[in-house]
């Protein structure tokens, strides 16, 4: 089929959760079809991979986004009642371009990866189109809410209420529309339930060839060190919040009881917040070539986010790599992982505490929790037996 892709960012290099997704998922469709690429670029150094991402496309259209511009144009939602996230995203080249592509390009039917993206095709009716929504972005603002003080509360809680609008808008006329874990399908369904018969589950996987233990990293640590590593996009405010909470709340008595250990903040874009936690036991490393190094030899892997929607890539990835990993509930809820034996799960400072201590206390406890982490990641976390869920339904809309 000719399949218009549309994704809200390019898809390369699956370097942060949604584009490691988005990637498998490129990379899935064009093994079978033939793809129109439409996408922006938000950090200019990813524009160095544009030839990468041609080589799955037919054709593509990248647009430049700048986000301080479209931040300002975003504020325009406010006088037209619409989510502001709608129009952040929209590009009038892109918009001319998807009109251009579906006239002459015989487009058979169109995948829409972020709700956001699906404000690119108002005739659905006329193009068959299925929309990976990934996660309920609307109930993540309505977290944020619960998380800010006015007036950001009141902005966090408008936005969540007209991104669902739309978000449910899109849903009824699309053909089919997934979300990453069973639950985001109830919650939306629960509060859209005329949707019922036209959503599914798509979970996330992991590329485990890549993230891979057998392979012979160099380590980016000192030998006397006891690194602990959390990963991660680091101008993501739920990973900001993340860091911060756990430098402030759990690290100073790990390393009053262990002075040895270093809290590694691994990831793109360190945010001022993160960037100023850097100091005596805590390194802020930023953008890395390769994450995969941090992760082989870490000692233990945390993954401390008190908001999380959907499955997170950095702990299928800490896992695939055979490395303990210890996640708050909300992470560790949507994985199919058993508790205690191949994934650690904490809630407050002192079960951080307790799970960790345990940890270093037994390195050979610790290692067989890796390794069975690695086991279920093998046996349940492939990309393609998620992604076979498109298919089918790719293969209902086919001419």
């Amino acid at each position: 089929m000719n399949l218009l892709y549309l994704v809200h960012r390019l898809p390369y290099p699956p370097n942060k959760g949604d584009k490691v997704r988005s990637f498998h998922l490129m990379k899935h469709l064009a093994r079978s079809h033939r793809l129109y690429l439409g996408t922006f670029i938000d950090d200019p150094a990813d524009a160095a991979y544009l030839d990468e991402v041609r080589g799955y496309c037919a054709e593509m259209h990248v647009a430049r986004l700048d986000p301080r511009r479209a931040k300002l144009r975003s504020l325009r939602g406010l006088l037209d009642g619409e989510a502001l996230s709608l129009p952040y995203y929209r590009d009038a080249s892109l918009r001319t371009w998807v009109e251009r592509t579906c006239a002459a390009a015989d487009i058979d039917a169109a995948v829409v990866f972020s709700s956001v993206m699906a404000d690119y095709l108002p005739d659905m009716a006329s193009l068959p189109t299925l929309v990976d929504f990934v996660d309920m972005d609307s109930a993540k603002w309505r977290q944020y809410a619960t998380t800010h003080r006015w007036p950001l509360s009141w902005l966090y809680r408008r936005e969540g209420e007209c991104l669902f609008a739309f978000e449910r808008a899109v849903a009824h006329k699309a053909a089919h529309a997934f979300f990453v874990t069973p639950a985001e399908c109830e919650l939306f369904l629960a509060a859209a339930p005329e949707c019922a018969g036209r959503i599914d589950a798509m979970g996330n996987g992991v590329d485990a060839e890549f993230f891979s233990p057998d392979q012979d990293f160099a380590s980016p640590y000192r030998s006397e060190e006891i690194p602990l590593v959390f990963t991660g996009a680091m101008d993501y405010w739920p990973n900001i919040d993340a860091a911060v909470w756990f430098a402030n709340e759990v690290l100073p008595e790990l390393r009053r009881r262990h002075p040895a250990l270093r809290f590694f903040i691994v990831g793109r874009s360190p945010d001022p917040a993160v960037q100023a936690l850097s100091g005596e036991g805590i390194v802020v490393t930023g953008t890395v070539p390769d994450v995969r190094p941090y992760l082989a030899h870490a000692t233990v892997v945390v993954a401390p986010l008190r908001i999380a929607r959907g499955i997170q890539n950095k702990v299928l990835e800490a896992m695939a790599m055979a490395r303990p990993v210890v996640a708050s509930a909300t992470c560790a809820q949507p994985i199919a992982a058993v508790p205690d034996r191949e994934l650690l799960v904490a809630e407050s400072a002192a079960d951080y505490l307790a799970r960790i201590e345990a940890l270093l206390a037994a390195p050979a406890h610790a290692d067989n929790i890796g390794r069975a982490a690695r086991r279920r990641v093998l046996a349940s976390y492939g990309w393609d037996a998620h992604l076979a869920v498109i298919d089918r339904q790719l293969d209902s809309l086919a001419p």
